[in-house]
């Protein structure tokens, strides 16, 4: 396992290598007096979140916050059993996510549905968390952790209702979870693509949440997936691009006549290859390995695409009977 990358000011990220790959999910570790850790990804990630901790030369007794930024497995589905770890942590998150990580039926059996046989080996365990050492937080709430460092919670939905980012007053930096999309790293050029997974997608909110955090005119970007941008202007400006772009290849496919596995197989290839073309231009081979982290991108978030559009049907129907 490589070392944390110590990214900024007091600021470190873990690799946490969720779903067994590098630069896919990360955990950011706030060095101050309240030791603050951003994320925790699925269970089976845990073990590298520790090991980063101990590089750090970080005891789990130091840990105070665990912040969550939504309760989707990849971001929180650890953070039951790492608390049990941290005797002096809570978990922060936001309001319409608390109640899920108390008991966590639902996210367990939305991803069992997803996952099947996978389930166990990707996600086990998901501890529920008492609600004592939950910490409910809403719109602009604030936490000093530090002298000279404050964290500001604001509602930023789009990707999920259950989302919040957190801007650091130390960095003037975001961190977004998935509000923003996703980063790819292992990349020579800035790629940003929407994450629109089901379902709770909506692009208005999405918009709406990414005017929201520019109006802190953040420095720097945060994300889940992964690692940090210093272009949060390039980053709105792809993910306005590439939204608008999704959104559009989703309508055309769904115009067509398709069994729902056909719909979701074919909104996929399509996506996929629009974006091949598009990297191809900038000098991203067709071979290149960031594709596998796309591919499956792109799967869950043609399944939040076609969600959205049947959900918007529904709602348009019920309101024209």
């Amino acid at each position: 396992m490589k070392l944390p990358n110590r990214i900024a000011e007091d600021l470190s990220l873990i690799d946490l290598y969720d779903l067994s790959l590098e630069q896919r999910t990360g955990c950011y570790v706030l060095h101050e007096e309240e030791l603050t850790v951003i994320e925790t990804s699925a269970s089976p990630s845990i073990s590298h979140l520790i090991s980063g901790l101990e590089k750090l030369h970080i005891d789990l007794n130091e840990v105070r916050h665990i912040i969550v930024t939504h309760i989707h497995l990849d971001h929180a589905g650890g953070a039951g059993l790492l608390l049990k770890k941290c005797p002096n942590a809570r978990i922060l998150v936001h309001s319409k996510g608390a109640r899920h990580l108390e008991n966590p039926t639902r996210l367990i059996e939305g991803a069992k549905a997803v996952y099947g046989k996978r389930f166990k080996e990707l996600f086990e365990p998901i501890l529920p968390i008492p609600e004592e050492r939950l910490v409910i937080l809403k719109d602009y709430d604030k936490i000093k952790i530090g002298q000279n460092r404050v964290l500001t919670f604001i509602d930023t939905p789009g990707h999920a209702k259950h989302h919040f980012s957190i801007h650091d007053s130390k960095t003037n930096g975001m961190f977004v979870g998935d509000t923003l999309g996703v980063y790819y790293p292992q990349l020579d050029v800035e790629v940003y693509l929407p994450s629109t997974s089901p379902n709770q997608f909506d692009p208005d909110d999405m918009l709406a949440s990414a005017d929201k955090i520019m109006s802190f005119h953040p420095s720097l970007i945060y994300f889940g997936h992964y690692g940090q941008s210093n272009n949060p202007d390039e980053v709105i400006r792809q993910l306005t691009t590439w939204l608008s772009v999704f959104l559009r290849i989703t309508e055309e496919v769904t115009s067509q006549e398709q069994k729902n596995d056909e719909r979701s197989e074919h909104l996929f290839k399509a996506l996929l290859s629009y974006v091949q073309a598009a990297l191809f231009k900038q000098g991203v081979p067709l071979d290149h390995p960031v594709y596998q982290y796309i591919k499956m991108d792109l799967h869950v978030s043609a399944l939040g695409l076609l969600d959205y559009v049947d959900r918007k049907k529904s709602k348009n129907h019920l309101g024209g009977s």
